[in-house]
């Protein structure tokens, strides 16, 4: 068995909720606290019994929390700009970060002042503003919606069976 391997976790209401590992699924199956919606991925193997392997779960009675929104961080704002350069439309795996407003000149480290860069054109703008590089933004930065697809949608890949429960939110 794979300890580690994600199973999705849902609300009572088929909302996602987040991912959890194998062990935790099962710890929360074995006390009552889920169900399995759907397993699909084999048998788990203990001494005495034959579990089947989560691969979705659903809590068996509602949580209330706050929506969700996605991280500040780098990794989120070049995801979010496809990996692209906001100022030449590069392609690279060498990307920065670029303030819009420098934070010098009083610019926050916020989704709407934070753009993915290239080297290059980093140094080129450095220290001012857009005008007085005379340079433009291929798109203006925003905070992206937090999706259930948009926030769990990099385990797809290995996980299609839980598409229908996260294309809905």
């Amino acid at each position: 068995m794979e300890p580690h391997q994600p199973v999705l976790l849902l609300n009572a209401n088929y909302e996602p909720l987040g991912v959890c590992t194998i062990r935790r699924a099962m710890g929360l199956l074995i006390v009552g606290k889920a169900e399995i919606v759907l397993d699909g991925r084999g048998l788990i193997h203990t001494p005495t019994r034959a579990f089947p392997r989560p691969s979705v779960i659903r809590l068996s009675y509602m949580v209330r929390r706050p929506r969700p929104r996605v991280k500040l961080s780098r990794r989120e704002v070049f995801r979010r700009d496809n990996y692209t350069c906001q100022y030449c439309g590069r392609r690279t795996g060498r990307l920065t970060l670029d303030h819009v407003i420098p934070r010098h000149r009083g610019g926050t480290h916020s989704w709407e002042n934070l753009v993915a860069a290239c080297p290059q054109c980093n140094r080129r703008k450095g220290g001012r503003t857009l005008q007085e590089a005379h340079m433009h933004l291929l798109r203006q930065p925003f905070e992206p919606a937090p999706t259930a697809l948009y926030l769990y949608g990099r385990y797809l890949e290995e996980n299609q069976e839980w598409e229908p429960f996260l294309a809905g939110w």
